[in-house]
């Protein structure tokens, strides 16, 4: 399991889909995460108190959820990451949607901030001579 910011792949996708959720709507609550993920209340408040023992968001007990600017920040990351990645896979490599949905999830897992952004200006190149 790779491990970025004190994050575990796992506690990395709870707090992208908390952004998610976020960004959709104005609060976020544990059986939001559940529903939308496929897991259970107990799996989700697990993974609540990690990320808030991390400072990635603020959580009161049976309240609503929020990013802290670190969580907002580092979820944007793996998002970009993500993006990068999904772009890449489709666009360069020419795969099917499918399997880069599934790809650019494990990707977005261990790309440092740095390469995603290479590969965003890759990305754009790539664009810029195709055009």
């Amino acid at each position: 399991m790779i491990m970025k910011q004190g994050l575990s792949v796992s506690l990395e996708d709870y707090l992208k889909e908390i952004c998610i959720l976020e960004s959709m709507r104005k609060t976020v609550r544990v059986t939001d995460i559940a529903l939308t993920l496929g897991v259970s209340k107990a799996s989700v408040n697990k993974a609540v108190q990690g990320l808030k023992g991390l400072g990635y968001i603020n959580h009161e007990h049976y309240g609503t959820i929020s990013l802290t600017q670190e969580g907002k920040e580092t979820a944007d990351q793996i998002c970009e990451a993500y993006q990068a990645a999904y772009a890449f896979l489709t666009d360069v490599l020419k795969v099917t949607k499918e399997t880069a949905v599934k790809e650019a999830h494990q990707i977005e897992h261990v790309l440092s901030k740095d390469t995603s952004q290479k590969l965003k200006k890759l990305l754009k190149e790539v664009k810029i001579t195709e055009s």
